[in-house]
């Protein structure tokens, strides 16, 4: 059974840092692409950055030059780490993994993509 389980969330000021962390479990975790989404209350999930099977990493603009996707495959640990924060970075941050044969590097594009297996997530505020 796929399971994803996040942490290192938190709130941090405005310029600060945080490193999220998804553990996965339950299946070959490099065959798959792996990514990290955001979503508050009204609004749309948002793809932030995925990582592809193949190693492609895509970002959403408004993440670009400030957050780095990153992957231990030894350990099975997704990473999130993120710098410069905003206000506007506040979210609950999930981890998902999907198993398809086609790139998933739209995900960052196309909001509320679709993935096979989602952590519970992992709240991020940021004060100004």
């Amino acid at each position: 059974q796929v399971h994803l389980e996040e942490s290192g969330g938190g709130s941090v000021q405005a310029g600060g840092s945080l490193r999220l962390s998804c553990a996965a479990s339950g299946y070959t975790y490099s065959s798959y692409c792996m990514g990290w989404f955001r979503q508050t209350p009204g609004k749309e999930r948002e793809g932030v950055a995925v990582i592809d099977s193949d190693g492609s990493i895509s970002y959403a603009d408004s993440v670009k030059g400030r957050f780095t996707i990153s992957k231990d495959n030894a350990k099975n640990i997704l990473y999130l780490q993120m710098n410069s924060l905003k206000p506007e970075d506040t979210a609950m941050y999930y981890c998902a993994a999907d198993r398809g044969l086609l790139s998933c590097t739209a995900a960052t594009t196309v909001p509320n993509y679709g993935m096979d297996y989602w952590g519970k997530g992992t709240l991020v505020t940021i004060s100004s």
